[in-house]
């Protein structure tokens, strides 16, 4: 369990420290703190145990401000704005020296125009736009500044700059611009969560979640983990990943994004950003252990070529 994380949004919320981090685990994620003493108990703790920070932009809650910097928008004062305000939190950010940050990509969100995408939850407006108004070739040159701008800010702040996908369009799927850049700058990692992309999986008929986790899990450094049930509504967001919880009921197919998560890059972190509110203490221990018995399991060595399949059980967003 040493590479799982739990997250802190809103406070340091002690009763949710004592009762989610576990001796052993690698960190803490922070996200849109209320007052400095907030951030003075996350580093006091850490200190005191010995685990690793991260930060889920913002780390200072401001209620005059969107939460996500829109550093892809069509406006230019606003992309300014949103590099102005990552430059403001890193600076103070500096006392805290967390180990990666994390944004949210891309933002604002692109849209298939083609998808009904009325489950999907947006604070404002502003945080997104469809497919047809962007072409191609503007996000790959606003991605491009976008990496080279977050690689040298990394280098000056010693942090590790880390990408969220939020909702996906074609443009990130079906083209291969992003991993390009992943490897051309390769300081700069990503953040796959297993709930959104189950989410998207059921409203978008053209997106397929795990061909998504195949091609990208590989640049990941960090896994958000938690459950989501879709069937005729959208219901129990954030909630924890436990093996009762079955794909037939619309629940996310957990178990099989960890094995290709396993697969494909043993060494990403885990972030359980559930509601642990929401179940029993031996609830949580069960989800622990449950996820860690998938992620350490030794992988089955693949059918020599030719060979005939053997599929058992087979097949072929609140959010932070």
């Amino acid at each position: 369990m040493q590479q799982f994380m739990i997250g802190q949004y809103g406070e340091f919320d002690y009763s949710k420290f004592h009762k989610d981090f576990k001796t052993g685990f690698y960190g803490i994620e922070a996200c849109s703190f209320n007052t400095e003493e907030d951030c003075s108990n996350l580093i006091a703790e850490a200190k005191k145990h010995n685990f690793h920070t991260g930060v889920h932009f913002p780390l200072r809650a401001d209620a005059s401000r969107l939460r996500d910097a829109l550093f892809l928008s069509q406006d230019e004062h606003e992309r300014a704005g949103a590099f102005q305000h990552i430059q403001e939190e890193l600076d103070y950010m500096v006392k805290l020296r967390p180990e990666y940050v994390l944004f949210h990509y891309p933002k604002p969100v692109i849209l298939d125009d083609r998808v009904d995408w009325r489950y999907w939850r947006f604070g404002d407006r502003r945080e997104y736009i469809y497919e047809s108004e962007i072409s191609l070739e503007d996000l790959i040159e606003r991605s491009e500044h976008l990496f080279e701008w977050l690689s040298r800010k990394s280098l000056e702040y010693h942090f590790q700059p880390i990408l969220e996908f939020d909702g996906l369009s074609s443009y990130v799927y079906n083209h291969d611009f992003l991993e390009q850049l992943l490897v051309k700058y390769p300081g700069i990692k990503l953040c796959l969560d297993t709930a959104r992309l189950h989410l998207q999986d059921k409203l978008d008929p053209h997106f397929d979640a795990r061909a998504l986790l195949r091609k990208y899990t590989k640049y990941a450094a960090l896994i958000h983990l938690s459950n989501i049930q879709v069937k005729d509504t959208v219901q129990h967001s954030h909630y924890p990943a436990l093996p009762e919880l079955s794909p037939a009921d619309g629940w996310a197919p957990v178990e099989d994004y960890l094995r290709i998560i396993r697969e494909e890059n043993s060494e990403v972190k885990i972030l359980f950003e559930h509601r642990s509110d929401l179940i029993l203490a031996e609830q949580l221990e069960q989800c622990y252990a449950w996820v860690n018995n998938i992620l350490t399991a030794p992988s089955k060595p693949s059918p020599a070529p030719g060979a005939p399949g053997i599929f058992v059980n087979g097949q072929a967003h609140d959010t932070m």
